[in-house]
């Protein structure tokens, strides 16, 4: 899959930016940021122009302006987690193919900002990024894996649990919180603690060398938080796309152009639209808004 999106990506005119070479020492990096403050934020509207072209037109162009405009955003997200132990610049890299592959699937017309959409892409290619690059997890990578690899630290301090080695009864009690199982826990725990390794260790074994992150403030949300909002989010996004299919057309569409767009269109522009008046709008846009609180509320709660 990811062999497919490089060779549909669009020609960009300076794609060492995108690929974030030239990254890998303190210099480098500065420069790399630095030269990316140059590419202005986009409105929404802007977005919605340049994404449009690219989807109906392929215009390399447009493509390159909406990406060039979020390369700031995964440089951001990189940094929330450079304490993995993963250069900052592989972080970026992988970040910015995780940019590029939300550029082949955004759908401008859903109304959402490139912003958030992308948002998620490049998020779950540095996940990747670091689950390869961690040799702990190298066997272990199902989805109840990485849960306790990104959860164990945050389920332990929660738990008032203070030892390296968990006996029967904290393994249960860890297992019960992230809802895994005991064997996970046991064999993740077994894992992580086999060995020591400074995340602030420095990339090169000269004797000179130094780490280059070791100065700069961390005021990020931590890891453990940010996996469980992405999780949330998406599963916020899927049960929204369901509950929004099962409505009839027309309330979908009033509902959508009320709640989901922006700017948000007005009762007056509706009511012309379908023929009606602007409190029969108002009222089926209620309708409609309950009906799917209720049932993704259902659903959820079916689901606890």
């Amino acid at each position: 899959m990811k062999k497919q999106i490089k060779n549909t990506l669009p020609a960009t005119a300076n794609p060492s930016i995108v690929a974030a070479r030239g990254v890998s020492d303190e210099s480098g990096l500065a420069q790399y940021i630095q030269s990316i403050q140059k590419y202005p934020v986009l409105t929404a509207e802007q977005e919605y122009e340049y994404a449009s072209q690219w989807v109906k037109n392929k215009d390399s162009v447009a493509a390159e302006k909406l990406v060039a405009s979020h390369l700031r955003l995964v440089v951001s997200v990189a940094y929330d987690f450079k304490n993995y132990g993963i250069p900052v610049g592989d972080l970026i890299a992988s970040g910015n193919m995780g940019l590029m592959q939300a550029l082949q699937k955004f759908d401008p017309e859903r109304g959402f900002r490139f912003s958030t959409y992308a948002m998620f892409w490049i998020k779950a290619e540095i996940y990747e990024t670091i689950l390869n690059n961690w040799s702990i997890v190298k066997i272990g990578t199902s989805a109840n894996q990485k849960r306790v690899f990104f959860n164990l630290s945050r389920a332990k301090r929660a738990l008032g649990i203070m030892d390296n080695t968990l006996n029967n009864e904290q393994t249960k009690q860890i297992a019960d919180f992230l809802n895994v199982s005991e064997s996970d826990v046991s064999r993740m725990s077994t894992r992580m603690g086999a060995r020591d390794v400074s995340l602030n260790a420095p990339a090169h074994n000269d004797s000179d060398a130094h780490d280059i992150l070791s100065n700069l403030s961390d005021d990020s949300v931590s890891i453990e938080d940010n996996i469980e909002q992405l999780e949330f989010k998406k599963k916020g996004f899927e049960l929204l796309r369901k509950h929004l299919a099962e409505l009839p057309e027309r309330d979908r569409e009033i509902l959508k152009a009320r709640r989901l767009s922006e700017p948000v269109a007005t009762l007056e522009s509706l009511s012309q639209k379908y023929g009606i008046s602007r409190e029969r709008v108002r009222q089926i846009e209620e309708r409609a808004y309950s009906k799917l609180r209720d049932a993704i509320l259902k659903e959820t709660n079916g689901e606890n």
